[in-house]
């Protein structure tokens, strides 16, 4: 097995516990691909209804198939998934995240899906993120995400401070906090370390990048991301902001929803389970779109960063026929319109986001969700590149260490950079 899947794999979830699925999948001519039963493993408990749903209508027109549809957690995912690739017994079909896209397809691990995805069906970024060093398509766009502000409207109205509005710039995000905090002691923004929740989002606003357009130079100490950086990781040293040491102990969504912290980032795909677990905070939380740089390096101050996930399955799997066609099912539109009107995610398949929106109708719940498909317009693809499980770690841990005071921000940018480098450079 390449030096590449047995160095990063082990970032985890739980995929082959999933083994098992009740699989569909029409092909368009409602013709069978055969009798058969299919592993389907996932890594979000909150999606697993939504997968069994378009697993369902799948077998509806294919009742000789079986699809079980197993989710466990992330980390024990991964490790599972790198198990089964190195034994040669992967799940029949499984979710790919764009972080191990180019590991898997580059070490001949996944199935060639170019034939079967319409590129012009699906979102850019999902078509992008499902494809391989070599630019064939590994995986079928499953959805696409997106970043934005979350807002406890009762702490808004407790500290007499107008709800985040879409003129909102960085300088708004903090004088509501202040404001906030001084009326009420309570959080403001809660600045966590994160890439694609977090500094990610200011560096692109700022007109600054993280890598290159072609993933292959880092790009931490140009101005533009370095100051953008630099200025994420000081919103840290406010009263209004919580520690990166409170954050360890309490995460930013269980201090929002005990009423201790005003804002945060969060992704759409958490949204919908967050309405079902708290369901008592309906109508006393909203949406917004992400607050823009008030002056910019370049640009407009304005983007949300977007990933996407994607369906693959075993370049050498023992159901490759049948998985194939419930694969082309999965990227169908009326498989995908399944998908979002389980509220599980916003499809990749274009014009269908609007089935996801309707879901929080639907169930009652009070948010505006059409703000978080609005930033659409100025999303940023999710960065990457196939040296990327190498580094991503050994920056996290740098990010910590600048905020723990260990290494000045200067210092530990350059350090980043210096690691990216590195990484890309041995690859």
């Amino acid at each position: 097995m390449n030096k590449l899947v047995k160095r990063g794999i082990s970032l985890a979830c739980s995929a082959l516990l999933l083994l098992g699925f009740s699989a569909c999948g029409s092909q368009g001519n409602g013709e069978s691909a055969g009798k058969g039963h299919l592993v389907f493993q996932i890594w979000d408990q909150g999606q697993k209804a939504g997968m069994e749903a378009m697993a369902e209508a799948y077998v509806k027109s294919h009742p000789d198939v079986t699809i079980e549809v197993q989710a466990s957690g992330w980390d024990e995912y991964w490790t599972k998934l790198e198990a089964a690739a190195t034994s040669n017994s992967m799940p029949d079909i499984f979710w790919m995240h764009s972080n191990q896209m180019f590991k898997y397809a580059d070490n001949g691990i996944l199935a060639d899906c170019s034939e079967i995805v319409d590129e012009s069906n699906y979102s850019e970024i999902s078509v992008e993120n499902a494809k391989g060093s070599d630019g064939k398509i590994y995986g079928v766009p499953k959805d696409k995400d997106i970043i934005g502000l979350l807002y406890n409207k009762e702490i808004f109205d407790e500290a007499k401070v107008d709800y985040p509005d879409e003129n909102w710039t960085w300088e708004d995000l903090e004088n509501a906090s202040q404001k906030i905090y001084d009326e009420t002691g309570k959080y403001g923004y809660m600045a966590y370390s994160h890439d694609q929740i977090g500094y990610w989002n200011f560096v692109y606003q700022n007109g600054g990048q993280i890598l290159n357009d072609d993933g292959t130079a880092a790009k931490y100490t140009e101005p533009a991301t370095e100051k953008a950086m630099e200025y994420y990781i000081g919103l840290q040293k406010n009263d209004w902001c919580p520690t990166q040491e409170t954050f360890a102990n309490t995460a930013a969504p269980e201090l929002f929803f005990s009423g201790k912290g005003a804002m945060y980032y969060a992704g759409n795909w958490d949204l919908i389970n967050l309405c079902a677990t708290y369901p008592d905070m309906n109508g006393k939380w909203d949406v917004a779109v992400l607050p823009k740089c008030p002056d910019p390096a370049k640009g407009d101050g304005r983007a949300s960063i977007s990933n996407s996930v994607s369906y693959a399955t075993a370049a050498k799997g023992k159901n490759r026929e049948l998985a194939m066609d419930f694969l082309t099912f999965l990227g169908s539109e009326e498989g995908q319109k399944i998908q979002g009107e389980s509220g599980a995610a916003i499809p990749a398949y274009n014009g269908l986001e609007e089935t996801w929106v309707q879901t929080f109708a639907d169930k009652g719940y009070q948010l505006d969700v059409q703000k978080m498909v609005d930033m659409f317009d100025y999303s940023v693809k999710y960065v990457n590149n196939p040296s990327r499980p190498s580094w991503e770690p050994k920056v996290e841990q740098a990010m910590l260490d600048i905020y723990g005071g260990i290494t000045t921000p200067e210092e530990g940018i350059q350090k980043i950079q210096d690691l990216v480098t590195e990484a890309i450079e041995e690859e």
